[in-house]
């Protein structure tokens, strides 16, 4: 028996009252249900069509904009706001601030419900565009199109439907171009473009998401506040004849790129920490600095994508660990040794523990290369390696700094935390939820006595937050 699909609702004159997690817009329904709202901002009133009912809210997108807010403010990237890629462009700046800062709050208080103190002034982005230092774009040769384009009923050619830009958020094999995009600095732009219109007049084959077929895959662009550039190029098909043409073009265009590496992908999926790099012109890394430490960045390295910000970040994680010079100081998912080396001048002595091989060797490297005798950096699963034993050998730290991917930390490692109880811990997190989670499960050993959000990612939802945990007596 077939099941009738169900009509999506439409909602006249909704207010948008609120900015909530993923960069949601809220309104209320008429039958009281919340209403998550793509694309609105906090005070707009809009016309909305319903795609997603569940039992407490709907998911809608805007179909009319009945009254602006007077928060709204123009995007400066029509494309990378209509598909949610930086979602809130369409709000001024401050008022992205005031609702990161509220997400923050709420989730350490709702999530974690432990008691905060009154949150520091979140520290905003001088650049609110061209911030990042890291772009990676997927190649398609069926790009998505925009309703006005299907309505048209236009027959497009096969360079017409290449691709080269973002992943709709949520949809994996939807791909929107790119012309231009305002997250990173030129030559960005340039790079994408030429890379594009080189393969479309060179008939070299985009690559199908669902086939898995074709020869350009993905590409990487990176800056260094150095004023390095790394290109690197992913090729599914291994090519050489066609995969040499390409670079070499890259190679004669773009002279001042440092590093042009690229990698043969045939595997399911675009992750590269397994495959051999190859750098076909310059060196495999470019260099970052900061306070004159000097770090090596490779195409598997983690580095924050906004240099600047970074900087900002690191100074408030240090200045909340206040470092004693007889102190050890462990710290927890160290990447490359990044906050290990900054904080190192003020430490008896650094511990940096990390899960990436890699970024471990890299790690040692750049400590060597800035002279920093005091870290020892150490590879393995952060639940394993930090045991009973591995501290007796390395010494009980005094202040901890931890810096978890999304996840936050694995409850093993909290329970570690809570039975050796260093003097402070300093807990950097990228999910204030999961960092609000992990709160609330030390808060039986520690208070929390500063929080500071620090914005990464202007015109975006995202935010990094810094949370400085004292030792109850």
């Amino acid at each position: 028996m077939s099941r009738k699909r169900r009509r999506k609702a439409v909602f006249e004159a909704l207010e948008v009252v609120d900015a909530g997690a993923k960069g949601k817009a809220i309104a209320k329904a008429p039958d009281g249900r919340v209403v998550f709202i793509d694309n609105a901002v906090p005070g707009d009133i809009v016309d909305v069509q319903t795609y997603k009912k569940r039992k407490a809210f709907y998911n809608a997108k805007v179909i009319r904009i009945v009254k602006h807010s007077d928060k709204r403010v123009p995007p400066e990237n029509q494309d990378l706001d209509y598909w949610g890629i930086a979602p809130w462009q369409n709000m001024a700046y401050e008022h992205q601030l005031y609702y990161k800062q509220k997400e923050v709050e709420n989730n350490l208080k709702r999530l974690g419900k432990i008691e905060i103190p009154e949150l520091l002034p979140i520290i905003a982005s001088k650049k609110t565009h061209h911030y990042r230092n890291k772009m990676e774009y997927t190649f398609s040769d069926n790009r998505w199109l925009t309703e006005e384009e299907i309505a048209s009923g236009k027959s497009f050619s096969q360079k017409e439907k290449n691709a080269l830009g973002f992943h709709i958020p949520g949809m994996w094999d939807k791909v929107i171009n790119i012309e231009k995009c305002y997250l990173q600095q030129e030559p960005g732009d340039a790079i994408r473009n030429e890379i594009r219109n080189f393969a479309n007049a060179n008939d070299l084959s985009f690559f199908n998401l669902k086939k898995q077929e074709g020869l350009l895959r993905n590409l990487l662009i990176r800056h260094s506040s150095t004023g390095e550039i790394m290109v690197l190029l992913q090729f599914y098909d291994d090519n050489q004849e066609k995969r040499e043409l390409l670079l070499d073009f890259i190679t004669d265009r773009f002279p001042e790129i440092t590093s042009l590496l690229y990698v043969i992908n045939q595997k399911g999926n675009d992750t590269i920490y397994d495959l051999e790099i190859i750098c076909y012109k310059g060196r495999d890394y470019i260099v970052e600095e900061m306070e004159g430490l000097r770090f090596k960045i490779d195409a598997k390295s983690f580095y924050q994508t906004n240099s600047e910000q970074a900087y900002e970040l690191y100074k408030v994680a240090r200045d909340f660990a206040d470092i004693k010079k007889e102190d050890v100081v462990y710290d927890l998912y160290t990447g490359i040794g990044t906050i290990a080396q900054f904080v190192a001048g003020q430490a008896k002595k650094v511990v940096g523990i990390e899960s990436v091989p890699e970024a471990i060797e890299a790690a040692k490297e750049n400590a060597e290369i800035n002279g920093i005798e005091n870290t020892d950096f150490f590879a393995g699963d952060m639940r394993k390696i930090f045991t009973d034993d591995f501290i007796a050998q390395h010494g009980k730290p005094d202040v901890v700094i931890t810096d978890p991917p999304r996840v936050g930390m694995h409850k093993d490692v909290v329970g570690q935390l809570l039975k050796i109880q260093p003097k402070r811990i300093v807990y950097v997190s990228c999910n204030s939820a999961t960092q609000a989670r992990d709160l609330g499960m030390l808060d039986e050993a520690y208070k929390v006595t500063k929080v500071q959000p620090v914005d990464m990612f202007p015109q975006t939802y995202h935010i990094e937050n810094v949370v400085c945990l004292e030792k109850r007596s």
